[in-house]
């Protein structure tokens, strides 16, 4: 194949619509993963989204990212998870954490109330 039968701007179009696809399908992956890990959605909630997304692609995929609350409660008992590993990796200890709260009582940086409350949520 020569160059002359195969031009620039169609090289560069190719490529274009090639990662357009690519985006596509990536977002249509995420998409029926996301709908099919909620535990807030029914069997026929999960089977309508499904069909939805794929009968009508794009606008199923924009509609259903529209759709979707931004943080459910599983999102949000996820999130815990994730930062308590974290912390456990990181080498978090509360009762470091409550020498520190310690420390800047005693410095009286923070009152007695703030540390009772700094306290409970360090432990919590």
């Amino acid at each position: 194949m020569l160059a002359a039968d195969y031009p620039f701007l169609d090289l560069m179009w190719t490529i274009f619509i090639f990662f357009a696809l690519v985006v596509y399908v990536w977002l249509l992956i995420m998409v029926l993963a996301d709908n099919f890990r909620r535990n807030d959605h029914s069997g026929w909630a999960k089977a309508g989204w499904t069909l939805f997304v794929i009968f009508l692609p794009l606008l199923g995929v924009v509609v259903y990212m529209i759709a979707r609350p931004k943080l459910t409660e599983q999102d949000k008992q996820l999130l815990a998870e994730a930062e308590a590993q974290q912390k456990r990796l990181a080498g978090y200890s509360a009762a470091d954490e409550i020498a520190k709260l310690q420390k800047l009582k005693d410095e009286g940086a923070i009152t007695e109330e703030e540390y009772a409350n700094l306290k409970v949520q360090v432990l919590s």
